[in-house]
């Protein structure tokens, strides 16, 4: 009877929903048909209670004594007919087969579930009445089912699924009285534009369409405009959706076009945020009466606003314009809408220099004002006049040297959004209402005063929800969040906040563990917020030990502490069962990982790179149902990399670099993990052989094996990865000749390789450069650079040997490419087809056995910054063709077999006497080998001088290799050296040479 209490869910849930259900009441007096109870308890023997993924409890809510047209979420008709079942947001897996035989069914909302199982292939078909059906946000697997086609009116909405078999086209195809279709979060990545003309062919009686978060591609539908019953329609949050607005016809009846999940049905709205439409704003589309709400923002709309009057749009209430590209004024017009709301006209390109605050004055029933990223002219008389009571402010990058005075009689105000300007000093008193909710003052010189007492903080801001102090200049913990017992979301990142940085009731505390620690007097501010969910007190100067209390808020889902100076073992956070993400990496955290992690089964992502940690490799992770990022590079974890059965089955990114892993790749490990994008190995002691499971991987972007004791040959296998775009093998035992058993479709994306130090030999043949598919195209976007693996919890990084130096690159820009050979065995000719690889930016060949001339067809790799064809035994001239490489940053032809003049023009002008040292037939700038005015000859050498000053050089390496170690040393010394040793040995050189002529 408990989990009757608790559970009430699988039938107290339609009255929630008001887009799926009509607000008239059940008629309680009609009792439902024995058939049709039967059916919902079989339903209710299916089904179970799993918040996290995993089985918690059967469900036990039917009350045997009541009729089940009585239970919440279940509506009958007149004649005991179920026609309605709303199952929506309640954690609820397993089996629904049973709603299919409820024949009069219309309406059904799976919405909001864990089902985490593929969607039958059979049932549908016998629902011939239904009229809406949601299925969003359920996470089902796969596809929706083919018996879903055959329904002659019905409605959709799914989340986490993804439509390839059947296809959006062969879903919709056979539902020609659908009024209603939601399908929000479904993936439709893999169809093209056709959806659009699909969807206004397929459905001509549709009125609401909602699709938003679905990876929509192609351009704008506007042929939904010209469905004559269209009224509501949700396509937002769609980056890939482009086109134009065309002019809207007058007479339509468009009440709702939303692109953004906004939900009130009763309103009329025109939204299209957050896509990729362009163009100017058409101006009919001021002219649609109906029309009360309009958001158009985070789109590519250019041009000039057009001027809404109201006589055109005599109702509209809300307009969001932000984060387009108008240009321009803003039109007078806009300031004369009476029933405006909600403006919103931030970060755009207007012409207004600065805009003054008054303009807004008479928009009297303006409640959230958003001019963010205008420069905003706050003159002193503004202090008296009678500003709208608004409820919501944003001024973000307005340029603010200090708190506007007039927010003082705001005192509606729940949210307050003032980051990002030049606002320094103490937050004033006045600034905090008691109705505020959120507010964010980040990225401005302020700080807290501590002398607010806490009576009159209680009573000043007791609602507070969201608080964000980002990149302030807070060197203490505000203390008024010893009260702030609502507070949920604190953001406290990058600032000033050291050890010893609060003293409350004369209690010295001296660092974040005793903040938080109870105390006979005083409990302490973080360990008070029992509602918190997100912590980010990331980028400062905090020590001692995490607060264990963290790890007992049952409602934290978000723990940011990176690169502070925290110390000790991480804490216990078995009470802490909605953890979705755990940043704690760069800190000095040792001991082994907690075991209650595994009790957070909502883990998305955890990081605790840099640390100093001591453990096996966290295997019993691997049965977190929704883990997908892992990262535990930088510490001290050892051992072999086990595996046991239907572990890690959801994980994406695995990087357990730098630590002292060892014995060989487990085959099941990686048929496992096939899901992976991004696996770094590099920088433990793993050897053997690469397992060939690797290749189950389809979806690995970014794989380093580096710095290991691998001992294979190439693995070719690897070449039919479609997304593979980095691939790092160096400082391996590889050996042998790279050969390719496959047509020319290896490596379609990949732009960076990496094989330096190992033992490959052979000749780096034709087929090698031709399957280098990836580093054959220039990236044309770089206005735009996108990066590898970029995502909120994890950016790719590589560590790559660029202009002779190993860099470490935080991201990985998907337009930088490099070719990394040095090091090995490789012999014969640089083949003229390298040309081929038109995109590459670093080409390292050094350190091999290659020879013959210098390929002039290099000259043709426009993109090059670096270029390395050092210590091989190349021959001939310098081409003059390389003059063109204007970008080349960094030429070694050091230690070759060159000869003639050293090109001048251009680049080649920068480079120094290191770029050519040891090629004795070289001539001219900047070695000191002088050419005759004839030709390239090279002038006789007097008495061996040139070859004993190329003698020091190599002395110079040698020496700094007996001193420091050969590579620490090169690296090191031989750098140092070029800094001041030239000097040293031109003057060592003429002091000999004057000796040597006084002896004669």
């Amino acid at each position: 009877m408990e989990n009757l209490g608790i559970l009430t869910a699988l039938f107290f849930l339609f009255s929630s929903s008001t887009s799926l259900h009509p607000s008239s009441l059940t008629n309680l007096q009609n009792y439902c048909l024995d058939d049709q109870r039967s059916a919902l308890l079989q339903l209710q023997h299916h089904l179970y209670y799993a918040p996290n993924f995993t089985f918690s409890s059967k469900l036990d809510l039917l009350d045997p004594n009541t009729h089940c047209c009585s239970w919440k979420g279940v509506t009958c008709d007149a004649l005991g007919h179920i026609i309605g079942i709303d199952l929506s947001y309640q954690n609820l897996s397993g089996s629904f087969h049973s709603i299919f035989n409820l024949h009069h069914l219309q309406r059904l909302n799976l919405a909001g579930n864990n089902f985490n199982t593929t969607l039958f292939q059979y049932g549908f078909g016998k629902l011939p009445n239904l009229t809406h059906l949601d299925l969003s946000a359920s996470c089902f697997h796969d596809q929706i089912p083919v018996g879903i086609l055959y329904l002659t009116r019905n409605d959709q909405s799914s989340a986490s699924l993804k439509l390839e078999k059947p296809n959006f086209k062969t879903l919709i195809k056979k539902m020609r009285s659908l009024r209603e279709l939601y399908l929000d979060g479904v993936n439709i990545s893999s169809q093209s534009s056709e959806w659009c003309e699909t969807t206004s062919l397929s459905l001509p009686k549709l009125s609401v369409i909602s699709m938003s978060n679905c990876d929509l591609n192609g351009h704008f539908p506007v042929e939904f405009f010209l469905l004559p019953k269209m009224q509501r329609i949700d396509i937002s949050d769609n980056s890939r959706l482009m086109g134009q607005l065309l002019e809207f016809p007058i007479n339509n009846t468009l009440e709702v076009f939303n692109l953004k999940l906004l939900r009130v049905l009763t309103l009329s709205k025109l939204s299209l945020n957050f896509n990729s439409i362009s163009g100017s704003i058409p101006p009919s589309i001021a002219n649609l009466s109906n029309l009360v709400e309009l958001d158009l923002s985070g789109n590519n709309f250019n041009g000039l606003i057009s001027p809404f009057h109201r006589s055109g749009v005599p109702n509209l209430a809300y307009l969001d314009l932000s984060r387009n590209r108008l240009s321009g004024s803003i039109p007078s017009s806009l300031f004369t809408l009476s029933t405006l709301q909600t403006l919103s006209l931030g970060y755009n390109s207007f012409s207004d220099y600065q805009l003054k605050l008054d303009m807004f004055f008479q928009l009297n029933n303006l409640r959230f004002l958003d001019p963010s990223n205008m420069s905003l002219l706050v003159g002193s008389q503004n202090k008296i006049l009678i500003f709208p009571r608004l409820e919501g402010l944003a001024l973000r990058s307005c340029n603010l040297t200090e708190f506007p005075e007039f927010i003082k009689s705001q005192n509606k105000l729940t949210s307050l959004y003032l980051s990002n300007n030049r606002i320094h000093g103490l937050v004033p008193n006045w600034l905090w209402k008691s109705t505020l909710i959120w507010v964010d003052l980040s990225s401005n010189m302020i700080d807290i005063p501590n002398q607010i007492a806490f009576d009159d903080a209680i009573s000043s801001f007791p609602m507070l929800r969201w608080l964000r102090l980002q990149s302030c200049n807070i060197s203490t913990f505000p203390a008024f969040l010893k009260i702030q017992e609502s507070l949920e979301d604190l953001d406290l990142s990058n600032n000033k906040i050291s050890g010893a940085s609060l003293n409350l009731s004369n209690n010295s505390l001296t660092s974040l563990d005793q903040f938080s620690s109870n105390q006979d007097s005083l409990r302490a501010p973080i360990c008070n917020l029992s509602q918190l969910q997100s912590f980010d007190a990331s980028f400062n100067k905090l020590s001692g030990s995490i607060p264990s209390c963290l790890g007992n808020i049952s409602t934290l889902s978000f723990l940011y502490l990176q690169q502070n100076n925290f110390s000790g073992s991480i804490p216990d956070f078995g009470g802490a069962t909605q953890l979705y993400a755990l940043k704690l990496k760069d800190n000095k955290l040792e001991g082994k990982l907690p075991r209650s992690l595994a009790n957070c089964t909502m883990l998305y992502a955890v990081n605790l790179g840099n640390n100093t940690l001591h453990d096996t490799f966290p295997l019993w992770l691997g049965k977190l149902p929704g883990l997908m990022v892992l990262i535990l590079r930088a510490n001290r974890f050892y051992g072999p990399i086990k595996h046991l059965e239907n572990n890690f089955p959801t994980l994406d990114v695995l990087d357990i670099a730098s630590n002292n892993f060892s014995g060989q790749l487990s085959i099941e490990f990686f048929q496992a993990t096939h899901k992976l994008s991004s696996l770094k190995i590099n920088g433990n002691n793993l050897e053997v052989k690469l397992p060939r499971s690797l290749a189950n991987c389809k979806k690995l972007e970014v794989l380093d094996l580096g710095k290991n004791m691998i001992h294979d040959t190439f693995p070719y296998w690897l070449v039919k990865l479609p997304l593979l775009k980095v691939l790092i093998l160096r400082s391996n035992r590889f050996y042998g000749s790279i050969k390719f058993f496959e047509d020319g479709n290896a490596f379609p994306m990949l732009h960076i390789l990496d094989l330096a130090s190992n033992n490959f030999s052979g000749e780096v043949s034709l087929d090698f450069f031709q399957s280098l598919r990836g580093m054959m195209v220039i990236d044309g976007n770089k206005a735009k650079p996108s990066y590898v693996g970029d995502n909120y919890y994890y950016k790719d990084s590589v560590t790559i040997v660029n202009r002779g130096f190993e860099i470490f690159y935080q991201k990985i820009l998907t337009l930088f490419t490099c070719l990394d050979l040095s090091n090995n065995k490789f012999h014969g000719r640089i083949l003229e087809e390298v040309q081929h690889l038109k995109s590459l930016h670093v080409l390292n060949l050094s350190y091999n056995d290659l020879f013959g001339p210098i390929p002039s067809a290099l000259g043709s790799l426009t993109e090059l910054e670096s270029l390395d064809l050092s210590r091989n035994s190349v021959s001939g001239k310098i081409p003059p063709q390389l003059t063109s490489l204007t970008f080349i940053a960094l030429l070694n032809l050091s230690y070759n077999q060159l000869d003639g003049r050293i090109p001048e023009s251009n680049q080649f002008g920068t480079f120094s006497n290191d770029s050519y040292i040891g090629n004795l037939r070289l001539c001219g700038v900047p070695l000191t080998r002088k050419c005759n005015e004839v030709g390239s000859k090279i002038l006789p050498l007097k008495e061996d001088e040139d070859l004993w000053i190329d003698g020091l050089s190599v002395w110079k390496v040698v020496l700094m290799g007996y001193g420091w170690g050969l590579v620490i040393g090169f690296s090191i010394g031989y750098t140092v050296l070029n800094e001041f040793g030239n000097k040293w040995t031109a003057s060592f050189i003429q002091n000999w040479n004057q000796k040597r002529r006084r002896s004669k």
